[in-house]
């Protein structure tokens, strides 16, 4: 089993965990991003090894065969993302703690595989009808996008006691506050 002190940060979409990370970025400079790897096309902007390692399905499918990923999920009309090893112990051997953005499944599975070495925290929000009208002033949405992004975020909220410890983002400086605590928190235990 790989070493590995990780943080996961899980939340549905529009709950503010974007913000909350790159705060702690920030305040953490011991804290590193893991690029996840994916299939789907790079959109505008976006940077193989940066933002994502694209993949095609058939090299996604090989570095599975391989026991690359730690854990991979698939979604969103087909596409896989997933999260690799070798990001984890670079980062590791580097020094430092690396910030894990992954779905609520693959989150679980790694808090069993990381058990101590894992703080994994769960972001919700106040209600659904709140995150409904979140996601809806973003307007980035069509309505049947919406519509799965809620249906999604219902069965996401159904594994939050899979966590060590949930925050409701009512107030974002408030939630961030507590997210900071619970990290310097298990930063201090190494």
């Amino acid at each position: 089993m790989i070493k590995a002190r990780t943080i996961i940060l899980v939340a549905p979409s529009g709950t503010g965990k974007t913000t909350i990370a790159q705060r702690l970025f920030q305040d953490f400079p011991q804290l590193k991003f893991s690029v996840s790897a994916t299939t789907r096309s790079p959109r505008e902007g976006e940077r193989n090894g940066v933002d994502y390692f694209f993949l095609t399905p058939s090299e996604f499918q090989s570095r599975i065969e391989e026991g690359d990923f730690v854990e991979w999920e698939e979604f969103y009309g087909g596409s896989r993302y997933g999260t690799l090893a070798s990001e984890l112990v670079k980062n590791t051997e580097k020094g430092y703690f690396t910030l894990l953005d992954v779905e609520v499944k693959g989150a679980v599975r790694l808090k069993q595989m990381f058990g101590q070495q894992c703080l994994a925290l769960f972001l919700r929000p106040p209600s659904l009808e709140i995150l409904e009208e979140r996601l809806r002033k973003r307007n980035t949405d069509s309505e049947e996008s919406l519509k799965l992004r809620l249906e999604r975020a219902e069965e996401e909220l159904s594994y939050a006691d899979h966590f060590d410890q949930t925050i409701v983002n009512d107030t974002l400086d408030v939630a961030y506050q507590e997210v900071k605590e619970a990290v310097q928190t298990f930063m201090n235990t190494f």
